[in-house]
């Protein structure tokens, strides 16, 4: 093709580049023939592992976050056993040994009517004739000697109503008396008599408590 020379060629010549570069021909190097090959399946996984997923066509995993804090495990306590019910009257029906059934008959029918320390000297005024060497060696021997205590009939101790509140004053004094606990009131004292009774001894008076006198 001739180009026109003068001002009109050159006018037509930069419109002609002009509209070159304003639609260019797009480029087709992007358009490459590529073989069609068909997407590689997923490789097996291994015995003992887990396939892994493709991200591209698993939804996305929204994570939860994790707590602020997280309360330790609390052992577990086994319920306390329920106790068995108690024994009613257990104490009241105790069974008091020979020693603290011999003595504490003497305190009832003695001294039931007296404040404890009445009930207690006349217990320790039995247990003294015990270790004496004057007297029988044992409670019962000396509750049961001949002529001492009038309650005492042949040998035998009466009956006592164990049921009752002052039978179960007498045997916690007697076994007080035989273990040992607390004061002593009536210390080395061997005879006592009722304050109302007359009797002339010439004895060493130890105390007097209650309706009693008790001597050494």
């Amino acid at each position: 093709m001739r180009l026109s020379t003068g001002a009109g060629g050159f006018a037509a010549a930069m419109l002609l580049l002009l509209t070159g570069m304003l639609n260019p021909t797009p480029s087709r190097a992007w358009q490459m023939n590529l073989p069609n090959v068909a997407p590689a399946a997923p490789a097996a996984a291994a015995p003992g592992q887990a396939a892994s997923a493709d991200p591209a066509i698993l939804p996305a995993i929204v994570s939860l976050p994790a707590p602020a804090s997280v309360l330790p495990a609390q052992p577990v306590i086994a319920p306390a056993p329920v106790p068995a019910p108690a024994v009613e009257g257990k104490l009241a029906s105790a069974v008091a040994t020979a020693e603290e059934n011999c003595l504490a008959t003497a305190v009832y029918f003695e001294a039931k009517g007296e404040p404890l320390r009445g009930q207690k000297a006349v217990a320790e005024v039995i247990l003294n004739r015990t270790r004496s060497g004057r007297f029988p060696a044992s409670v019962c021997g000396v509750v049961k000697q001949r002529g001492q205590f009038s309650f005492v009939h042949g040998g035998r101790l009466p009956g006592v109503p164990h049921g009752t509140a002052a039978w179960r004053t007498a045997l916690s004094v007697a076994r007080d008396v035989l273990e040992g606990t607390g004061e002593r009131v009536a210390s080395n004292a061997l005879f006592f008599h009722a304050r109302s009774v007359s009797t002339g001894w010439h004895a060493v008076r130890v105390a007097q408590i209650g309706h009693q006198v008790f001597y050494r």
